[in-house]
């Protein structure tokens, strides 16, 4: 059998507080797609960033090609040939591709002079770009790129550094269907190459379509791993959780007050000439389906006050409630949960208890001043009561996992006592358990009265949560359905712009 080209032995890493890996071994062979999943806290991201040379291992060895490797920074996991594609892009739009593949490390000529060889990085990049299947000029300007080729010409930066393992880390989270397929495609290709690439996503279907082996872990351990011909849902699903996900989607009590939520001809400033009008009852989970574009978020953000709308008019509980801002909104119980929960949903460089508490500061005020310890009180019990994994509520949120930092959001919300709820891809970057958690307090939320409003581009999401679909197209809805109508066959329909009668 060959011999691995990167192996991971023993690696353990302990931070102030926690352990987030504990005796982890991961081995890599010439030119196979390894699957790496595992929950949120898992401990996938802190191994990753010691093989990529951000942060180094408390114990354990690491080996390339069978020889002992000391990786201290990015500079030496690049000397090794490790690359590492992040979730969140590292590129300047504002410069061409040729630039941004080789920025930092341009080829010189001209001795004293020190001049760029543009002719080499155009011709190199060019070389790259044809591997990843981008049929691009490598003097087209980046912005000019959709997200997915962004991703690619990464991908063909790392290859440019003569990268022998490829780290991918949740590549698809912002691509839409036939992009992902673009980027499977191309991951297909470097295994052909004879790339190693190492997958780490929540997406199984994905790991399911292009790994070879699949290795799991599970509170910073090694929970297992899966040959090729073992890998299917099932079987990932419960190496990552410990158990089966049998009532990953939960049906509630059914609805308590018609038309308690109501909007009528809504026109938002992506589509001013499309008029929206829906109804969510109490108790109900309205689902939003639709293509990207499709203007769903758009609609949301209009309701929350984010975007001012260009008409129509909302009503709660038979009430009109006016919308100018994103103040008056929350006056009216009216919160949204935002599809980028990093930029929009939190300020990341402030703790748990900030965050939790920071929409309704004034009511844990007293003459102007905040009191901190019915502030930290507050935070307490939103913390226990959603199961927010964190070693404490002054732990800054850039410091949580995907899934924790979704629950941060909601108990935010959820501690000024919500009306109606807007979730805008509740789930986007969280992995299956945390999925079931998340899935479970929003039905509560519902049996409790709550007028839930979701958002999402999974259609199995969308369709076991949801007691009724609203389906967009460009701006408008193009039907309805009823839980007894659920078909990927009957949403693809509407979403398409066909009506429900066609």
């Amino acid at each position: 059998m060959a011999e691995p080209l990167l192996e991971l032995e023993g690696i353990t890493k302990r931070f102030p507080g926690v352990t987030a890996l504990d005796n982890v071994s991961l081995a890599v062979f010439p030119g196979e797609v390894v699957g790496l999943i595992g929950e949120n806290g898992a401990g996938k991201s802190t191994l990753m960033n010691i093989l990529g040379g951000v942060h180094q291992a408390s114990a354990g060895k690491i080996r390339i090609a069978g020889r002992e490797a000391a990786i201290r920074s990015v500079a030496d996991a690049l000397a090794l040939g490790i690359g590492f594609i992040h979730q969140e892009l590292n590129v300047l739009d504002n410069l061409d591709i040729a630039a941004n593949c080789f920025l930092g490390r341009e080829p010189l000529w001209g001795g004293p002079l020190r001049l760029i060889n543009l002719a080499r990085i155009h011709s190199d990049t060019e070389t790259h770009l044809r591997r990843v299947g981008l049929d691009f000029s490598p003097r087209t300007p980046l912005r000019e790129l959709s997200q997915a080729q962004q991703q690619l010409v990464e991908i063909a930066k790392a290859l440019s550094q003569n990268a022998r393992v490829l780290i991918m880390d949740e590549p698809s989270s912002c691509l839409t269907l036939s992009e992902t397929g673009r980027l499977l495609a191309t991951v297909k290709e470097l295994r052909a190459q004879g790339v190693s690439v190492i997958y780490i996503s929540h997406r199984l279907a994905e790991v399911e379509q292009c790994a070879d082996r699949v290795v799991v872990l599970r509170d910073g351990q090694n929970a297992g791993a899966l040959r090729r011909e073992e890998i299917n849902h099932g079987n990932m699903v419960r190496l990552m959780v410990g158990r089966d996900l049998k009532d990953l989607y939960v049906t509630g009590k059914g609805s308590q007050q018609q038309d308690y939520f109501l909007v009528r001809g809504l026109r938002t400033a992506a589509y001013p000439h499309r008029q929206l009008s829906f109804s969510v009852a109490r108790g109900e989970i309205l689902g939003f389906a639709g293509l990207v574009g499709a203007g769903r978020s758009e609609m949301a953000q209009a309701i929350f006050g984010v975007d001012r709308p260009l008409g129509g008019e909302v009503l709660l509980d038979g009430l009109p409630v006016p919308i100018n801002s994103a103040r008056d909104a929350i006056a009216a119980g009216i919160y949204l949960i935002p599809e980028d929960r990093r930029h929009f949903g939190l300020v990341t460089s402030m703790t748990v208890r900030e965050n939790i508490t920071l929409p309704g500061l004034r009511a844990l005020a007293y003459l102007g001043l905040v009191r901190r310890g019915r502030e930290a009180e507050l935070a307490e019990r939103q913390v226990s009561a959603l199961k927010v994994k964190t070693p404490g509520i002054e732990t800054r949120a850039m410091n949580l996992s995907g899934g924790n930092q979704q629950k941060v959001v909601l108990a935010k919300w959820l501690a000024l006592q919500p009306n109606v709820l807007f979730f805008d891809e509740p789930t986007r970057g969280i992995d299956v358990g945390a999925k079931a958690e998340i899935y479970r307090l929003m039905r509560t939320l519902a049996d409790n009265g709550v007028a839930i409003i979701m958002i999402s581009s999974d259609m199995e999401e969308v369709m076991g949560v949801s007691d009724r679909i609203a389906v967009m197209h460009e701006g408008a809805i193009t039907g309805f359905l009823d839980r007894a109508e659920f078909t990927e066959e009957a949403i693809m329909h509407l979403a398409v712009g066909k009506t429900a009668a066609a």
